[in-house]
């Protein structure tokens, strides 16, 4: 290995080191807030590059249907309790939100032509279809559940996550998909050459994770994030909404795992089961931080961007392999060094 290939998988890795930081600052919001081990996050990012790639190529993005379908389920779900608690003019609201929505959305898509749409127009037409579906998760699959222990809650994202892989495949087929990159620009530094796509995933990941610490430092939604993570009881009785709060943090989260997607998508071909490895490394770089430390687990996620970079190199066989192996040592240094406290019932 000479100092210009050196210089390359470094690139690579501080590339895939910032998608999955991203993931890790998701994964760790998740956990912290609600207390579930969020494994659908990565199909939050092979929806988004999909979803892309299917309106780029001037398809229907057929997850257009199942935010319908979730947004149905929702409406009927909490206009039946709103109904049952009295207070039937909540109905209209819950309606707007989870069905007139989606069914203007759906309306907009199918008369736009797709594949003509400036990039800008395509990825937030991807966004405002993928990024709702993870409040209606939140309200189908967790909010029932909510103070379920958290093995629970594990055995819960388990069910997702397969389910949203089974529906990947209906939506979008065994075929991998490419989507047209941001930029073509290729800029000479030194030995190495840096394309413009790799300068958009680095800078817009440094944008957003600096947005979401403005957000959870300035704004009132995000220091209420802030005080149900660090005390749930406490938030409650302050009269911050568990539910709220929960709904915020998916939509958070989904908002990171689609973004991931689009940005990820002209560098690496994606699957319709591609996003569980891509979120699996995410969440060992939150494992690293040990899901509460934010900061810990951004340095992580470049320790894992650049091993993995490094051991496709050195073991291509093995990347993954090595890659989780950074696991094992972790939580054993992670076990012998914190004080375990049995959950409470």
């Amino acid at each position: 290995m000479d100092l210009q290939i050196a210089l390359i998988l470094g690139q690579d890795g501080i590339t895939n080191g910032a998608i999955y930081a991203l993931l890790a600052l998701a994964l760790v919001l998740v956990f912290a807030v609600t207390r579930v081990i969020f494994i659908p996050q990565g199909e939050f990012v092979a929806y988004g590059a999909l979803t892309l790639a299917m309106i780029e190529n001037g398809f229907f993005p057929a997850t257009m249907w199942l935010l319908l379908g979730a947004g149905v389920v929702v409406t009927l779900a909490d206009g039946v309790s709103a109904i049952r608690a009295g207070q039937s003019r909540k109905v209209v609201g819950i309606a707007g939100v989870n069905l007139i929505y989606p069914l203007l959305l759906l309306a907009l898509v199918w008369s736009l032509p797709l594949r003509d749409l400036p990039l800008a127009v395509q990825v937030l037409l991807t966004l405002l279809i993928v990024v709702p579906m993870g409040p209606m998760m939140y309200r189908l699959v967790y909010q029932p559940i909510a103070d379920a222990p958290v093995l629970v809650l594990l055995i819960m994202s388990i069910a997702a996550h397969v389910a949203m892989v089974g529906l990947g495949l209906v939506f979008f087929g065994p075929e991998g998909y490419r989507t047209s990159p941001f930029s073509n620009a290729r800029f000479e530094i030194g030995p190495m050459f840096v394309t413009g796509q790799t300068i958009w995933v680095i800078l817009s990941s440094l944008v957003f994770i600096v947005a979401l610490a403005l957000f959870f430092s300035k704004t009132i939604y995000g220091k209420a994030l802030r005080a149900t993570a660090i005390n749930p009881n406490g938030a409650r009785l302050m009269g911050i909404s568990p539910m709220l709060a929960g709904k915020l943090t998916f939509f958070l989260a989904a908002l990171i795992g689609a973004l991931s997607g689009v940005l990820i998508s002209p560098i690496t071909t994606i699957y319709y089961d591609t996003g569980f490895l891509i979120g699996l490394k995410g969440f060992v770089a939150a494992i690293i931080g040990g899901l509460s430390s934010y900061p810990i687990a951004a340095a992580g996620a470049l320790m894992v961007g650049l091993l993995e970079s490094f051991s496709s190199f050195w073991a291509s066989a093995y990347k993954e392999v090595i890659v989780f192996t950074l696991v094992i040592p972790v939580l054993v240094w992670r076990s012998l060094t914190t004080h375990h406290m049995e959950e409470e019932e």
